[in-house]
């Protein structure tokens, strides 16, 4: 145990001075690496010293969930604030929102791939990419509009995950984040090569904004609640996903597949479905990414963005629903309030992401509730 508690504070000291030496130099990185060092045991004899009072706070805040509640309410509480924000925040911070809810939808999709059902994916931009450009073409090549456009891009979307999961969920483990690997980069390659389809690295531009009856929706405010729908729409399917017969069989296919063949599951038929789904958020997400920037290119769908949606799932919490909406917006705000130190921007969310990992590797929201019997 000492070990352990030793060797922690050397590691997070050793990686954030390893992270802060391109930028600052040896000296800089020597100080960092006496300072964590110092700092991370005296942190944890302070919380030792304050566990007392810690498991008291913990337990009222126990005692008061039973007074909150846990179903719709719960989700409209917390949508009237939301709700409102375009009548007092600035332009600029509704963009960003609009952008955190575009990756809130498509992190939800890609946790029923890696949290409800154990299959790493670390090509999930490619369904994005696929649905962005499917409206894209559909709404500049056929003049589609977007209730036209955004349902067939989405069900071009599903079955392009479908056809590709047929081969591929019968790997496992690394051979099964391999082969979504080769598959995201063979998608942004033929996006960036195909210039007569795609436009090439040039990408395609001139998408119309969405429009509900004869209103035109271009302004940031109509798009912000058109994107708010879908999130909340998103949420309530997931919830209602997770306790329904097909999300359990997700759920007990993560936790033991010979025990659902034994119990007469079809594995293979289940993962279908759930890559599918997840296909259908990504196809959904592209769509909107599409009508909010009105023009899209290849460089939108690379390898680190299917990184960024994973890292919303892991830093929230792996199958936590709620987890993953607060990853996705931790990670699409906080490079914005960084901006301002530009350069070491990355270094601040590297060394978060390691701290994160070594002190709650389940996540802000993961725990026990994600479970066959939740």
């Amino acid at each position: 145990m000492l070990k352990t508690h030793f060797l922690k504070p050397v590691i997070i000291a050793l990686w954030s001075a390893f992270l802060l030496l391109p930028f600052r130099g040896v000296r800089a990185a020597s100080l960092l690496f006496i300072a964590l060092f110092v700092a991370i045991p005296s942190f944890r004899i302070l919380t030792t010293y304050l566990s007392p009072l810690l498991k008291n706070i913990r337990t009222s805040v126990g005692h008061a969930r039973q007074y909150v509640p846990s179903d719709g309410r719960f989700l409209f509480l917390i949508l009237v604030p939301v709700a409102a924000l375009p009548f007092f925040a600035q332009g600029y911070i509704i963009d960003v929102t609009v952008l955190s809810g575009i990756y809130i939808i498509l992190a939800l999709g890609l946790n029923v791939v890696v949290g409800f059902t154990g299959l790493l994916n670390l090509g999930f931009v490619a369904y994005y990419a696929i649905g962005a450009y499917s409206f894209a073409l559909l709404n500049t090549k056929l003049g589609m509009g977007f209730w036209s456009a955004m349902p067939l891009s989405v069900l071009i979307t599903v079955l392009g995950g479908f056809l590709f999961a047929i081969p591929a969920v019968r790997l496992k483990g690394d051979y099964l984040a391999l082969v979504t690997l080769g598959f995201g980069e063979i998608v942004h390659i033929t996006l960036n090569n195909w210039d007569s389809f795609t436009k090439g690295p040039n990408g395609i531009s001139g998408i119309t904004p969405p429009s509900f009856f004869y209103l035109e929706l271009s302004s940031l405010s109509s798009l912000y609640y058109l994107v708010l729908f879908f999130v909340v729409i998103a949420i309530v399917v997931m919830r209602r996903v997770r306790s329904s017969k097909i999300g359990r069989a997700w759920i007990a296919i993560r936790e033991d597949e010979i025990a659902t063949a034994a119990m007469g599951i079809n594995n293979t038929m289940y993962k279908l479905y759930a890559v599918a789904f997840g296909a259908f958020w990504a196809g959904l997400a592209g769509s909107l990414f599409a009508t909010k920037m009105r023009f899209i290119s290849p460089e939108s769908f690379t390898f680190m963005e299917s990184v960024l949606i994973l890292c919303m799932v892991i830093i929230g919490g792996i199958g936590s629903i709620a987890g993953v909406i607060l990853g996705a917006v931790i990670l699409v705000f906080l490079p914005e309030v960084l901006r301002e130190v530009q350069l070491y921007r990355m270094l601040a969310l590297g060394a978060g992401l390691v701290v994160l990992m070594i002190f709650r590797p389940q996540g802000l929201f993961g725990g026990k509730h994600v479970s066959i019997g939740s």
